[in-house]
């Protein structure tokens, strides 16, 4: 193991919002793609946009979860896949540590920028950490997404929507929810962790979106 994989035993560094802002207003901040990352939370998650297919937030919960601070931001500039992945378990660790009222812990985000990401090799890379790492997100009842400016994954309530897309690659780490029964039934292998953490009302979401779906 080199110096610079060493180091990465170390928690990778996350901020909260305000860190952020904190860090802009006196000037510390030297990372353009932590203003980025910043910039897309504060500008377009928690922003209505006229192709979304629905009113509010394109993200209904970041709003919230930025008056509660338990959101926390992070970027890296690596490209090699097992540090990526190393990384974003570390980031599993720290999620289960943001401070939060128990009824209100589904509000916990974290959202990482690899900005030396941002080529087709870079998003097949991101897409193959995100595959490795599902079987440890889903037995947390955790929900690892990617976005990049080239996802062509559509969005809930309008189709021709593409609602992961972001100005540098991104991935996030969110509590799995009720209200993701809609992505259940996209993803099946999310089910078994979804009903088990939503038994009843889980179900009954479940019926619903099939027989919505026809």
């Amino acid at each position: 193991m080199n110096t610079k994989d060493k180091a990465l035993q170390s928690p990778f560094r996350l901020l909260s919002i305000q860190d952020v802002r904190d860090s802009v207003h006196d000037g510390s901040a030297t990372d353009p793609a932590l203003m980025q990352v910043g910039g897309w939370v504060r500008d377009y998650l928690m922003s209505s946009h006229p192709d979304l297919g629905r009113s509010g937030d394109v993200c209904p919960f970041t709003s919230q979860a930025a008056r509660l601070d338990t959101i926390r931001i992070g970027v890296s500039h690596e490209a090699r896949e097992h540090v990526i992945t190393q990384i974003m378990r570390d980031c599993f660790r720290q999620f289960e540590d943001i401070p939060s009222p128990q009824s209100m812990r589904h509000f916990r985000t974290v959202i990482v920028g690899f900005p030396n990401c941002d080529s087709i090799a870079g998003h097949a890379l991101l897409a193959r950490v995100h595959r490795n790492l599902k079987f440890h997100s889903l037995r947390r009842a955790r929900m690892l997404g990617v976005f990049h400016s080239e996802t062509e994954a559509p969005g809930l309530w309008n189709a021709d929507f593409r609602p992961l897309r972001s100005p540098l690659p991104i991935m996030a780490i969110r509590q799995l929810v009720l209200n993701d029964a809609p992505f259940v039934v996209r993803h099946p292998l999310l089910l078994p962790t979804y009903l088990t953490s939503f038994p009843l009302a889980g179900t009954r979401r479940l019926v619903s979106q099939v027989l919505a779906r026809g």
